[in-house]
């Protein structure tokens, strides 16, 4: 700093040659004449590049190629490392250069890249639009670790969120899951955006992803236009994007213990009302104050709820069951052949016969699974009193050592039906203790009066009446 304060007061002095200036300071002449009209100063450095020998135009087009392929690809486990383009440049190119300059080039290049990938910040206005989007979280349901989707929505204005879970993400999950949330916010935003899952979209994606037939209608019958987002475009549905890691990790970190989807989703829902009182960076006021606002402008639900379940027709087997994706229920016997209507909701079916409806189940989400009611096959059962210790509906809701009890008791087959029946309201405890008296069997009384035949003009006929006289 000293030495070119004094550069500066010679030549402002008057002194007119460089060399006298740089005899005068004993400093080198060099020295002098890059600090004497002020050009440049000494505590600002620019920064040097080295313009590297073996970084030619054609290595650096190879590099880009590399990391092009990357992108179109999006295959994260399977993308050029730094080494890797190293090798190819060795193979495919003669690079003689060293794998260090390689590495700081694909660093340097991968940082530009991701550096224009600029996010502009957006503004949405009460009750315009709710973010959607599925996530995947395991909790213990009755002690068994399962795995539960999570249909996460987000109102954009507000970021008040809403969460239910479901065994699948299949189209009637999704379908329920939008009449819930707009149930839940008391209203229906103009715009829903999501991604392009299989269960929204029918073909090709982004702003020309043609909708799902279902989730058409649905769009048409709630008066929403569905928006979708580009592949791998996460950043397009930010808000939920983050939803469903924020829900993961305060509702599921430790592992919930529920007994039941329900109560799962008690939780959920209870989060969901706690995150009214927070204020996002950025907003002016609570998630709840600005939830007002959303509700203010939403669009008014409509008086009639669709019907958003799976339709099936089949008929009834000869084993009094209806198949539904490989799985079997049961129906009461005396529906055995004729044809039913499945109602197949996300967590249960229905079986409809007619106008009536005669069977539901919860729903199976194995292969070639079944749900056998023992009710339905009791007036069966009473006919066929050998088939009630094998017969599968007994084994599987019977235990078996009620049935044990049953084996020792000289029962006849409506009896033991009769006792089957009492055990759905008394248990199989208070029979076999006998709490409940056993059925008696009343005598059978013959009503059938047979009276004494006179065959003697049978007699007559044959002959035989005159031989006799």
């Amino acid at each position: 700093m000293e030495v070119y304060k004094e550069i500066r007061r010679l030549q402002l002095g008057g002194v007119t040659s460089q060399r006298q200036a740089a005899r005068l300071l004993g400093i080198s002449r060099n020295t002098v004449k890059k600090y004497w009209d002020g050009n440049a100063v000494p505590w600002e450095h620019q920064s040097y590049e080295r313009v590297s020998a073996v970084m030619t135009p054609e290595v650096i087009a190879f590099i880009n190629v590399c990391l092009d392929e990357d992108e179109r690809e999006k295959i994260k486990k399977q993308r050029h490392t730094a080494r890797r383009i190293y090798q190819r440049l060795k193979e495919e190119c003669g690079f003689t250069g060293s794998e260090s300059s390689v590495r700081r080039v694909v660093h340097d290049m991968r940082a530009t890249r991701k550096a224009t990938q600029v996010y502009v910040p957006l503004r949405f206005a009460p009750g315009d639009s709710i973010q959607i989007n599925w996530g995947e979280a395991t909790v213990y349901m009755n002690g068994e670790k399962v795995k539960v989707n999570l249909f996460c929505a987000r109102m954009c204005h507000s970021c008040a969120p809403y969460v239910i879970a479901y065994y699948r993400q299949n189209l009637e999950s999704f379908l329920d899951a939008i009449i819930h949330t707009f149930q839940y916010f008391g209203g229906v935003p103009r715009r829903l955006i999501f991604d392009n899952a299989r269960a929204a979209v029918k073909s090709r994606f982004g702003a020309h992803a043609a909708a799902q037939d279902d989730y058409k209608q649905l769009s048409a019958h709630y008066g929403f236009e569905p928006v979708f987002c580009n592949p791998s475009s996460g950043n397009e549905k930010g808000l939920v994007e983050n939803l469903v890691g924020y829900i993961r990790r305060n509702v599921c970190v430790p592992l919930p213990r529920v007994k039941d989807l329900d109560e799962l989703n008690g939780k959920l829902l209870e989060k969901c009302t706690q995150y009214l009182e927070h204020q996002v960076e950025g907003r002016p006021n609570k998630v709840g104050v600005m939830l007002t606002e959303d509700r203010k402008c939403l669009q008014p639900m409509p008086r009639y709820a669709p019907d958003v379940s799976k339709k099936l027709y089949p008929v009834v087997s000869r084993y009094s069951t209806v198949t539904v994706e490989t799985n079997r229920y049961s129906v009461p016997c005396c529906c055995c052949g004729k044809q039913a209507v499945v109602k197949a909701f996300p967590n249960h079916i229905e079986v409809w016969i007619g106008n009536k409806l005669v069977a539901r189940h919860d729903r199976l989400f194995g292969r070639r699974e079944e749900h056998l009611d023992l009710q339905h096959y009791l007036p069966i059962l009473a006919q066929r009193g050998r088939a009630i210790r094998y017969a599968r509906p007994v084994q599987s809701a019977v235990p078996a050592e009620f049935l044990n009890w049953l084996d020792s008791q000289d029962l006849k087959a409506k009896q033991m039906v009769e006792l089957l029946e009492m055990c759905a309201d008394k248990g199989y405890a208070a029979v076999m203790r006998g709490a409940v008296p056993i059925p008696d069997t009343p005598p059978v009384e013959d009503p059938v009066t047979v009276p004494a035949v006179d065959l003697g003009a049978y007699d007559a006929l044959c002959g035989k009446g005159a031989a006799a006289s």
